[in-house]
Protein backbone atom coordinates (compact mmCIF):
# COMPACT_ATOMS: atom_id res chain seq x y z
CA UNK A 1 0.00 0.00 0.00
CA UNK A 2 2.84 2.37 -0.83
CA UNK A 3 0.41 4.42 -2.91
CA UNK A 4 -1.08 5.81 0.31
CA UNK A 5 2.05 7.87 0.89
CA UNK A 6 1.97 9.17 -2.69
CA UNK A 7 -1.42 10.88 -2.47
CA UNK A 8 0.11 14.31 -1.95
CA UNK A 9 2.49 13.73 -4.88
CA UNK A 10 -0.22 12.58 -7.30
CA UNK A 11 -3.22 14.77 -6.38
CA UNK A 12 -3.85 18.39 -5.47
CA UNK A 13 -7.03 17.76 -3.48
CA UNK A 14 -9.38 14.93 -2.55
CA UNK A 15 -13.06 15.56 -1.80
CA UNK A 16 -15.39 13.02 -0.26
CA UNK A 17 -19.06 13.91 -0.67
CA UNK A 18 -21.68 12.13 1.42
CA UNK A 19 -25.16 12.56 2.84
CA UNK A 20 -25.35 14.22 6.21
CA UNK A 21 -27.35 12.73 9.07
CA UNK A 22 -28.97 14.45 11.97
CA UNK A 23 -28.07 13.28 15.51
CA UNK A 24 -31.69 12.30 16.16
CA UNK A 25 -31.84 9.86 13.26
CA UNK A 26 -28.18 8.88 12.94
CA UNK A 27 -28.59 5.26 14.02
CA UNK A 28 -31.46 4.59 11.63
CA UNK A 29 -29.74 6.30 8.71
CA UNK A 30 -26.48 4.45 9.26
CA UNK A 31 -28.37 1.16 9.11
CA UNK A 32 -30.22 2.01 5.92
CA UNK A 33 -28.23 4.68 4.12
CA UNK A 34 -25.98 3.74 1.17
CA UNK A 35 -23.25 6.03 2.55
CA UNK A 36 -22.61 3.64 5.45
CA UNK A 37 -19.56 2.16 3.75
CA UNK A 38 -18.26 5.64 3.02
CA UNK A 39 -18.57 6.61 6.70
CA UNK A 40 -16.79 3.37 7.60
CA UNK A 41 -14.08 4.19 5.07
CA UNK A 42 -13.59 7.70 6.50
CA UNK A 43 -13.51 6.45 10.09
CA UNK A 44 -11.10 3.60 9.36
CA UNK A 45 -8.71 5.29 6.92
CA UNK A 46 -8.64 9.06 7.43
CA UNK A 47 -6.11 9.11 10.27
CA UNK A 48 -3.65 6.86 8.43
CA UNK A 49 -3.97 8.78 5.15
CA UNK A 50 -3.59 12.14 6.89
CA UNK A 51 -0.56 10.94 8.85
CA UNK A 52 1.15 9.89 5.61
CA UNK A 53 0.12 13.13 3.84
CA UNK A 54 -0.03 15.75 6.62
CA UNK A 55 -0.33 18.88 4.46
CA UNK A 56 -2.63 17.39 1.84
CA UNK A 57 -6.23 18.73 1.72
CA UNK A 58 -8.66 15.88 2.40
CA UNK A 59 -12.07 17.52 2.24
CA UNK A 60 -15.10 15.73 3.66
CA UNK A 61 -18.34 17.39 2.60
CA UNK A 62 -21.77 16.44 3.85
CA UNK A 63 -24.88 17.40 1.95
CA UNK A 64 -28.43 16.19 2.38
CA UNK A 65 -29.58 13.83 -0.36
CA UNK A 66 -26.32 13.69 -2.34
CA UNK A 67 -24.98 10.47 -3.82
CA UNK A 68 -21.68 9.46 -2.19
CA UNK A 69 -18.78 10.50 -4.42
CA UNK A 70 -15.01 10.73 -4.42
CA UNK A 71 -13.49 13.66 -6.34
CA UNK A 72 -9.79 13.89 -7.15
CA UNK A 73 -8.26 17.14 -8.41
CA UNK A 74 -5.00 16.91 -10.33
CA UNK A 75 -2.63 19.48 -11.86
CA UNK A 76 -4.11 22.10 -14.16
CA UNK A 77 -7.54 21.80 -12.52
CA UNK A 78 -8.31 18.39 -14.01
CA UNK A 79 -10.85 16.50 -11.88
CA UNK A 80 -12.11 12.93 -11.85
CA UNK A 81 -15.14 11.63 -9.98
CA UNK A 82 -16.06 8.16 -8.78
CA UNK A 83 -19.62 7.36 -7.69
CA UNK A 84 -19.37 5.36 -4.44
CA UNK A 85 -23.02 4.39 -4.08
CA UNK A 86 -23.27 0.86 -2.70
CA UNK A 87 -19.51 0.26 -2.55
CA UNK A 88 -17.85 -1.56 0.32
CA UNK A 89 -14.89 -0.09 2.21
CA UNK A 90 -12.44 -2.20 0.19
CA UNK A 91 -14.02 -1.08 -3.10
CA UNK A 92 -13.76 2.57 -2.01
CA UNK A 93 -10.10 2.05 -1.10
CA UNK A 94 -9.47 0.47 -4.52
CA UNK A 95 -11.18 3.44 -6.23
CA UNK A 96 -8.96 5.84 -4.29
CA UNK A 97 -5.87 3.82 -5.21
CA UNK A 98 -6.86 3.97 -8.89
CA UNK A 99 -7.29 7.76 -8.69
CA UNK A 100 -3.88 8.16 -7.04
CA UNK A 101 -2.18 5.93 -9.60
CA UNK A 102 -3.87 7.83 -12.44
CA UNK A 103 -2.39 11.04 -11.07
CA UNK A 104 1.05 9.48 -10.80
CA UNK A 105 0.83 8.26 -14.40
CA UNK A 106 0.15 11.79 -15.68
CA UNK A 107 3.31 13.06 -13.97
CA UNK A 108 5.55 10.33 -15.38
Amino acid sequence: MAWRGNISKSLKELRILLCQSSPASASARFLLHPSLSLWTFVEMNYRDLKTLNPKFPFLIRECSGIQPQLWARYDMGVERCVNLDGMSESQILKSLEDLVKAGGATKA
